[in-house]
């Protein structure tokens, strides 16, 4: 089969386009022909060994943490899918990944594919999915009623945390680049408003809140002025690097490292066929372009979130 692997850390160059052996299912494993994977931020920390120590992994090694396809082979003691079956996953982080004709997958990482959008498509909800779920529910706790701010509402991630902070009942402060902000109103926020002006102070953009998401790269200087604009007792969760404590106001603060949840996602999914939950995919582009796509990604070119064709 065709999969994209690479032998070594580097830069996009170090990814190539391979013949390899199909994998054959062990014990809890399911083999998926893969329809597509999807870029993620974290593949390019992989792949340029930014993460080696913190996450090992063996090369050479498959790109790619999410994918959508079908269920090929079960493996031993797998119950629950069926062959045929159409399915998403996030893969665990150290595994091979996606960008295969066919992929492992453990069988708890599975859930259905939804049935509302093309299969490829779907390709792009399961690690964004997750880190938002984890984010709302899990890191801030968010309940309904509470007011939230989102900070890069128009990112992948950002815009399913919108959508599920909305279905949750909060009320949704979007703050992300003009262009995004027609899509951020139609998944609900209550307020679209530009990049923050830290100066400005959170009165300006209806603050306090109680909670506070992030999702924008920024300086650990700025990410201690974001604490400000947390009420007392509220709680701040980034992905993009940890908000500092404020004690004497009982702020608390959390940050992600994203884990596979079979039955998250497929929660997710549930939200997704009932119209609670949409994902913009903003490219589609062949395996065979996946360097390019890290590419693009490194230079800032990349449009938005891009799933990665299998076939």
């Amino acid at each position: 089969m065709k999969a994209i692997r690479f032998h070594e850390f580097g830069s996009s160059d170090v990814l190539r386009h391979e013949e390899v052996d199909r994998p054959v299912p062990g014990a809890g494993q399911v083999l998926v022909r893969v329809a597509a994977t999807s870029f993620n931020p974290v593949d390019d920390h992989i792949r340029a060994g930014v993460l080696a120590e913190m996450l090992p992994i063996t090369l050479p090694y498959v790109p790619g943490i999410d994918l959508a396809g079908t269920v090929a082979e079960l493996g031993a003691g797998v119950t629950g899918p069926a062959v045929g079956d159409r399915v998403v996953a996030m893969l665990p982080l150290d595994s091979a990944g996606g960008a295969a004709e066919y992929a492992l997958v453990p069988a708890e990482s599975l859930a259905p594919a939804p049935r509302t959008i093309e299969l490829v498509d779907a390709a792009a909800l399961p690690l964004t999915g997750l880190a938002a779920w984890q984010t709302a529910f899990e890191l801030a706790e968010l309940k309904p009623g509470q007011s939230i701010l989102v900070n890069g509402a128009g990112g992948a991630v950002g815009s399913l945390v919108v959508q599920l902070a909305v279905d949750a009942g909060a009320h949704v402060t979007a703050v992300d680049a003009p262009q995004h902000a027609d899509r951020l109103r139609g998944y609900g926020a209550d307020r679209v408003v530009g990049p923050l002006d830290l100066a400005a102070g959170p009165a300006a953009v209806g603050g306090p809140f109680q909670v506070v998401v992030n999702h924008v790269r920024v300086s650990p200087e700025e990410l201690a002025r974001l604490a400000d604009y947390v009420a007392d007792g509220g709680v701040a969760a980034s992905t993009a690097g940890p908000v500092p404590e404020v004690p004497d106001r009982k702020v608390r603060t959390a940050s992600l490292w994203v884990r596979s949840d079979g039955a998250q996602l497929a929660a997710l999914v549930a939200r997704m066929d009932a119209g609670k939950l949409r994902l913009h995919v903003a490219d589609r582009r062949p395996m065979a372009e996946l360097a390019a796509v890290h590419g693009d990604a490194a230079s800032g070119r990349l449009p938005g979130k891009t799933v990665v064709l299998a076939r």
